[in-house]
């Protein structure tokens, strides 16, 4: 039996709910195996015994002065080597996304994007065996895409 799967653009609008970030534009990138966000003013903080990292998110790429402040347990510190061939030491989050119609967790690396045009990298790993991409097209995961 075919497992029926919805078709994905390059570009998605997703929702990170744990940290109340509604209509975030997200890069569709299969070349990335995490999913990278882009925040400020990262510190590392106890919260309730558990390590935890804040940071200021800007969900609006068009309104730079919109800041949520969030934060989010610590699930790793990895080193990850960015498209440029620099690498860097990252906190990493596991967090709930929701696109379309499916929510589940997913781990996020945190960093400066600030020169990149989207604000979240949606990596290979985030993506799974959930969705089918058509690289031709944006926003489509809010749509009944449907195959199989």
């Amino acid at each position: 039996m075919t497992q029926k799967k919805t078709i994905i653009g390059r570009l998605e609008s997703i929702e990170l709910p744990e940290l109340g970030i509604k209509n975030l534009q997200a890069r569709v990138d299969t070349g990335a195996e995490t999913s990278s966000l882009h925040v400020d003013n990262i510190e590392k903080l106890i919260i309730k015994g558990l390590q935890c990292v804040s940071f200021d998110l800007h969900p609006d790429s068009h309104n730079v002065k919109r800041i949520e402040k969030c934060h989010a347990p610590i699930s790793d510190i990895r080193r990850i080597k960015s498209s440029n061939g620099t690498s860097e030491l990252r906190y990493v989050i596991v967090t709930s996304v929701a696109l379309g119609k499916e929510k589940w967790s997913i781990e996020i690396t945190l960093t400066d994007r600030s020169d990149m045009s989207y604000l979240m990298l949606f990596g290979r790993e985030a993506i799974g065996s959930r969705f089918l991409i058509d690289p031709s097209q944006v926003f489509l995961g809010s749509k009944s895409n449907l195959v199989g």
